[in-house]
């Protein structure tokens, strides 16, 4: 049995999945560990197994499994390793090269499901980073941000061109658990993660809750429809999560009061141009539309 230890996360993977592959070490030869990782008599591995000689040449590599490789070597998973070479082992020395395609399989369809795990983890990222600023850099005038979030997978370098593109402005860095991305307004540098980062408190807090607030509809409130899309576990970090617990306790009396509530007038609709055009031509239809006398003029008034 070959022990292997992943200490530069994907790269170092494919160099050693490929000389597995040249050495002909199947998949129950091998045993994954990431550095530190205990064994089964619970001691960490300091000295990998060497790999064997090669006994035949490279084989060749599915393009689209690397990529689908390097997207899944940042699930969290401590058994991707393994399950990312058992696929490439059965796709070259197993000869199975339409193995990608049969979403049945249970290698595969175990893949896919790691893939939405990722995507549902980068959607959250996306939507719940909040930035609280730190301070203005005196040489370039450009205020400085900084956020915490804990993501369930490995998912910094996935994520960080999209908070450049959409902060470019001014300067962040963001820390996880598992990595970390700076970007000063010219480049963007991805770092080791740290264990906790205590953010301040900031005025921008309280533009959160007043926005969170005013969009909050009680009367489409669906509990755990809410909760599913904005877990517990990162309420911890958002500004307005304080108000979760008490909107929800008075969504039901507002409800009430909002079908108590008078119905309004509706309204003219201001100076809009096009609701202006439109009562133009209904009220040009109606008078079309009244009856006359057969001279064409008004119709008579009946006389009593």
């Amino acid at each position: 049995m070959l022990t292997l230890t992943i200490a530069s996360h994907f790269p170092d993977w494919r160099t050693k999945a490929r000389a597995l592959l040249r050495a002909q070490i199947s998949p129950s030869e091998v045993l994954w560990q990431a550095p530190g990782q205990a064994s089964l008599f619970d001691s960490p591995i300091d000295s990998p197994s060497p790999i064997p000689p090669p006994k035949c040449s490279p084989p060749q590599i599915p393009r689209d499994f690397l990529t689908i490789a390097q997207t899944i070597s940042h699930h969290a998973s401590p058994d991707r390793w393994a399950l990312l070479y058992q696929t490439l082992w059965r796709l070259t020395h197993g000869r199975e090269k339409n193995l990608l395609k049969i979403p049945s399989d249970p290698t595969i369809a175990r893949l896919h499901k790691m893939r939405k795990d990722l995507s549902r983890d980068i959607h959250k990222m996306h939507a719940f980073v909040r930035f609280k600023k730190t301070g203005e850099d005196p040489a370039t005038d450009r205020e400085q941000f900084m956020a915490w979030f804990e993501p369930d997978h490995h998912i910094m370098p996935l994520t960080a061109r999209f908070f450049q593109k959409r902060f470019t402005g001014m300067d962040w860095t963001i820390f996880t658990p598992t990595g970390s991305a700076t970007w000063d307004g010219k480049n963007l540098h991805l770092g080791p993660g740290v264990e906790k980062v205590e953010v301040p408190e900031e005025e921008l807090d309280a533009l959160w809750r007043g926005y969170y607030k005013s969009i909050f509809n009680p009367a489409r409130l669906k509990t755990k429809a809410m909760q599913a899309e904005m877990p517990k576990k990162y309420w911890k970090n958002l500004p307005e999560a304080d108000l979760i617990e008490s909107l929800i306790a008075e969504s039901q009396s507002r409800v009430q009061e909002m079908h108590q509530a008078p119905l309004q007038p509706p309204t003219s609709g201001g100076q809009n141009p096009y609701l202006k055009h439109l009562h133009e031509l209904t009220s040009s239809e109606e008078k079309l539309n009244e009856p006359s006398d057969p001279s064409g003029g008004p119709s008579a008034q009946p006389q009593h």
